[in-house]
């Protein structure tokens, strides 16, 4: 179970290595890509807060990254954080997810990317509930739901 002290860790001395990489030209990924995925996906945008039915779906399921189907969250850790964003407590593996500092918008957060295929995701918080008290806050268009 990852917690704060360790997504900061991670953020500041480097993430673990993926089970796999996926390298794709600009081109490729806007050709695979809607405008608005590649966006948020690609160029680190911000879906609009509660744009996405996916905020309240709660059912079983696994959520990959829609760039690479890298295998993110599992359903079980997805709760309803009232932010406007799907929210989950904690990656489907440690590696899963790459974590970055970032200094955008005058505050401190940590970005969170697919660490295989580095697509933007959202961010971290240590505002969640359980044990590792983590708020996965993420971009559902830069998910897909199995």
């Amino acid at each position: 179970m990852l917690t704060w002290n360790d997504v900061l860790g991670f953020a500041r001395e480097g993430n673990l290595k993926p089970e796999k990489k996926v390298v794709k030209t600009e081109a490729e990924w806007r050709q695979q890509l809607s405008d608005e995925e590649y966006w948020v996906t690609r160029e680190a945008g911000t879906e609009r807060a509660f744009s996405s039915e996916l905020c309240s779906v709660l059912e079983s399921g696994i959520y990959a990254c829609r760039c690479c189907d890298n295998l993110l969250f599992d359903a079980s850790e997805k709760f309803d954080s009232r932010t406007g964003w799907p929210s989950f407590s904690q990656p489907i593996q440690e590696n899963a997810i790459a974590y970055h500092l970032d200094n955008a918008h005058g505050m401190t957060r940590v970005e969170t990317t697919c660490n295989t295929c580095d697509a933007h995701l959202g961010h971290v918080f240590p505002d969640g509930p359980g044990k590792g008290g983590l708020r996965y806050c993420m971009n559902a268009i830069a998910l897909l739901k199995k």
